[in-house]
C-alpha cells in the first residue's frame, strides 16, 4: 500500500474527474501520475514514485500545464516519473558502493 507524503494529500481532490497511469518497473518501483483539470480548466499533474514497500521516494505535484491536454501532460509524466526513477536507482547504486 502507498504510502503517501504530504504533496500528495494537499494535491488531491476527490471532487475532481483524473486520469491516471500506474505501472511496476523492473525493480518493483511503481510510478503513479494522475492528471486532471481544475475547476477553473486548467491541466493539472501529479507524479508520485513508491518503492516495493510502499513509501514514497519522490512527489512532485504541478499545478498548471498551460496549452496542455490532460492525455499530452499524462504523457509527459509518465516519461518525467520513468527519468526519475532512473536517476534514483541511479543515485542509490552511487551510495551503496
Amino acid at each position: 500500500m502507498r504510502q503517501r507524503g504530504e504533496r500528495y494529500w494537499a494535491w488531491a481532490d476527490p471532487s475532481l474527474h483524473c486520469r491516471t497511469h500506474d505501472e511496476t518497473l523492473d525493480d518493483a518501483t511503481t510510478i503513479d501520475v494522475q492528471v486532471r483539470l481544475s475547476k477553473e480548466g486548467s491541466t493539472q499533474m501529479f507524479i508520485g514514485l513508491y518503492a516495493s514497500s510502499g513509501m514514497s521516494l519522490f512527489e512532485e505535484a504541478c499545478d498548471s500545464r498551460p496549452g496542455e491536454s490532460m492525455t499530452r501532460a499524462l504523457a509527459w509524466g509518465v516519461g518525467r516519473a520513468r527519468r526519475m526513477a532512473i536517476e534514483l536507482a541511479q543515485h542509490k547504486g552511487i551510495n551503496e558502493q
